[in-house]
């Protein structure tokens, strides 16, 4: 039977309810000294305004060696009423030190694995999906070798794959990779950061191959992006892809926390549902947020 991996253990997909397929509890990244989230306090606070609003699950990005705090994971399910899913997986190699990743050369699949299985260090909780990164337009060899242990680890547990392309660009060479050359099944890859890059041909080639398309998060480096974003969704919908689009909000830095007076996770449901909701109807930002993801991050686990 299909099950979504919490920290709080695995439940059932229709017990996710609305979700915001793509964000961060906690994350510090020494690319963004002064913006760690880290603080339980705050990630409190953020879920339960995201509660407030109707929201059911989060699922959190933050992959191996970048502050997931997976420990304070359960506690913060049970007080907020939120459920909470883990990463395993690395991002690009611009976010570690050299001494982070020395441990996993030759065993990142084994990391990854006992992390999806056995759980994160002495948390006890296990990962939920594998997360990786690519380059702007291209695959380097760290995202190469990363997706491949991602693969590797997938093979052995059935977990989905979610990738950060970066600004949105990359989409044929992750597939290419992933599920031509490494075999991982199309749905159960999830690309992450479309609507930075409003293609619509790309879009519908994205999802024409089967695989999960994230848009994920209010852009600050290019906002037209996000006025386009309904009517790329809506593209989607009308070329048959409405069961392919995942919705999130990606929040990395402290000051785009809304209890730091930034957007925050309530501004997918507060601002984002209701304008798309303009463009393709109620019904079907409902399957968006709920029916989706629970079929993406839903696995029958190995």
């Amino acid at each position: 039977m299909s099950a979504v991996r919490t920290a709080l253990g695995d439940v059932a997909p229709g017990e996710l309810g609305v979700c915001d397929a793509h964000d961060h509890v906690f994350i510090a990244s020494p690319r963004l000294p002064g913006e760690e989230l880290r603080s339980v306090t705050a990630a409190r606070a953020e879920l339960t305004a995201f509660r407030e609003r109707g929201g059911g699950t989060v699922v959190q990005w933050t992959p191996y060696g970048l502050g997931r705090r997976a420990a304070d994971l359960p506690a913060l399910s049970r007080e907020t009423g939120v459920h909470l899913v883990a990463a395993t997986g690395l991002h690009q190699d611009v976010h570690y030190a050299e001494d982070v990743l020395a441990p996993l050369r030759g065993r990142a699949a084994e990391v990854f694995v006992a992390e999806l299985t056995e759980g994160i260090g002495a948390s006890g909780v296990r990962a939920g999906l594998i997360k990786v990164a690519g380059g702007f337009h291209v695959l380097d060899a760290h995202a190469r070798w990363a997706m491949s242990a991602a693969a590797e680890a997938h093979h052995a547990t059935g977990a989905p794959i979610a990738v950060h392309l970066e600004l949105g660009t990359g989409a044929p060479d992750v597939l290419e990779l992933l599920c031509g050359e490494l075999g991982v099944p199309p749905h159960r890859v999830v690309l992450g950061h479309l609507n930075r890059s409003p293609d619509p041909v790309a879009h519908r080639e994205a999802a024409a191959s089967g695989c999960y398309l994230a848009f994920d998060g209010p852009s600050r480096a290019h906002h037209a992006t996000d006025w386009r974003m309904p009517r790329a969704v809506q593209d989607l919908v009308e070329a048959g892809h409405g069961d392919r689009i995942l919705l999130g909000g990606d929040t990395t830095t402290a000051a785009a926390r809304s209890v730091d007076g930034g957007p925050g996770m309530p501004h997918l449901l507060h601002r984002v549902a209701p304008r798309l909701a303009l463009a393709v109807g109620e019904e079907l930002v409902r399957r968006v947020l709920v029916t989706n993801p629970a079929r993406a991050f839903a696995v029958e686990w190995r």
